[in-house]
């Protein structure tokens, strides 16, 4: 009867339920989700999916969900979407743990991008965006190197600091990692971390005329506010690699699990290098990368390494 029941309980859970078990199972004592919505509009039905579901698990879960607002563009963010994306996580009948926003951390990320420079992992740039899109290669040809890549460590953080003190215009610089331009996933091919917009922001003002790009402060943001799962929808699989690959470049705690509802799934975990496969699922796809101990090394994004070295992905299909 107790195996009855058991299995019966197993065919009730979705998939995500079931690698959050399994990470509760294997250590895991608190569950932390986050809703990090850009303020730059009103919210959709995509979005409600993604509020029940990060807000739904942590529930369930006894764990917490912070609402944190990605407000890195000035430009097309404004306190009006702010309180709309409030007022419908209410309606939907769900409460924030904190309420966050990217802005809290900029001076922290700003610090940690001074920290990539002096390690040579960082630079600034004077090419346009056009001639950074143009340099940046395709699917089957490598990148061409910038010509400001090998920009001393000492010159990149004196330009870096004048970009701060609002001496550029806007483009005339921005502030790039130095990974590899003939990487296969294009967005590690020297992406950027910060440019000049002079723009008030609707919660710093002026303090800052730099911003950091989404995929520099999303993954660093989980990370200070000690998420242990990260949900986003699938088109954000590919950008994975490149949040890890930030915190593990600036030695921070190990990277949240990275969840993705969508049409395929991969599990990766630390510590070991075996590959399974799970019974399949219609319609239950995603990703989750789980979380590494706290003594463990946050890795180069899409390779989520412990300490000890080593991964293992499991993909439903």
């Amino acid at each position: 009867m107790a195996s009855e029941t058991n299995e019966t309980r197993e065919k009730s859970l979705n998939f995500l339920e079931e690698i959050i078990e399994e990470s509760i199972a294997g250590g895991e004592t608190r569950i932390q989700t986050r809703f990090p919505p850009e303020p730059n509009g009103y919210l959709h039905i995509g979005h409600a999916k993604s509020i029940c579901i990060n807000f739904g698990l942590a529930k369930k879960y006894g764990g917490k969900c912070n609402l944190r607002f990605d407000d890195t563009n000035p430009v097309k963010e404004d306190v009006e979407y702010v309180d709309s994306i409030k007022r419908d996580i209410q309606w939907l009948g769900f409460q924030w743990e904190l309420e966050r926003y990217a802005s809290d951390y900029f001076d922290q990320l700003y610090e940690w991008a001074v920290v990539l420079i002096k390690k040579g992992l960082a630079y600034v740039d004077d090419q346009t965006q056009d001639e950074i899109r143009e340099n940046r290669g395709t699917v089957s040809v490598p990148g061409t190197p910038s010509p400001w890549r090998d920009r001393s460590v000492e010159e990149n953080l004196d330009l870096f600091t004048r970009m701060k003190n609002g001496e550029f215009p806007d483009g005339a610089k921005v502030l790039r990692a130095k990974i590899d331009m003939a990487h296969p996933n294009m967005l590690f091919r020297d992406p950027l971390m910060y440019r000049i917009i002079h723009t008030e922001h609707h919660r710093t003002g002026n303090k800052w005329c730099i911003y950091p790009m989404y995929d520099y402060a999303h993954g660093q943001s989980d990370s200070i506010e000690k998420v242990t799962h990260s949900i986003c929808t699938l088109e954000f699989d590919v950008h994975r690699p490149l949040y890890d690959w930030f915190i593990h470049a600036d030695h921070l705690r190990p990277a949240p699990q990275g969840l993705h509802p969508g049409f395929g799934a991969q599990f990766r975990r630390d510590g070991g290098r075996r590959q399974a496969r799970q019974r399949d699922r219609p319609r239950q796809t995603g990703i989750l990368r789980a979380r590494g101990s706290e003594q463990g090394r946050p890795a180069p994004h899409g390779r989520a390494e412990s300490a000890e070295g080593g991964h293992h992905q499991l993909r439903r299909r």
